[in-house]
């Protein structure tokens, strides 16, 4: 019965110990991860005009990248709010950037831009872009940027003025 005790116990570490071993390898891929999204991959993507537009064009710059799309009613009910901020704040550095992710591409996206006087660069995504910010899973999303280039923040789903104004302040 002694034997089977201590054999049980000696099991039981060894399980204790992978399972520690196992979180810390995860933690440390975790930790990776996070640091190679730390800075915020750049990316050319084209504007409904035709004119191609990277991200390290707002380098220096505050940005809030907003992945979007014409048919999201959530979306559009925070383009009132990026146009205000861009309003407000576009003279102490900040600068908004859409991502739209619309199948029909510029066909849709274009007239959408034209017709809301969307004054902010709005471009025209694909699957490459969405990889690079690891899987745009729903939208709205958002990251906000830091000058230096680095995602500081990520917003999934709706977020109102006062939520994107509290945010970009400390970083302007």
């Amino acid at each position: 019965m002694f034997l089977w005790k201590k054999s049980l116990l000696r099991i039981c570490l060894a399980a204790l110990f992978l399972a520690a071993s196992s979180v810390q390898v995860h933690s440390n891929n975790a930790a990776a991860r996070m640091s190679d999204l730390q800075t915020a991959p750049d990316f050319t993507l084209l504007d409904p005009e035709g004119r191609s537009v990277r991200l390290s064009d707002f380098r220096g710059k505050v940005v809030i990248l907003d992945f979007w799309a014409t048919w999201c009613p959530p979306c559009k009910e925070e383009i009132p709010h990026f146009k205000a901020l861009y309003a407000k704040y576009r003279s102490k550095g900040l600068e908004i950037v859409g991502v739209a992710l619309d199948t029909q591409g510029v066909s849709v996206v274009g007239p959408f831009v034209q017709a809301e006087n969307i004054p902010y660069p709005v471009l025209i995504g694909d699957s490459k872009v969405i990889q690079l910010y690891g899987g745009i899973r729903g939208i709205p999303t958002a990251f906000l940027i830091d000058r230096k280039g680095r995602i500081a923040q990520k917003f999934v789903g709706y977020r109102d003025e006062a939520v994107f104004e509290t945010a970009i302040t400390p970083l302007l």
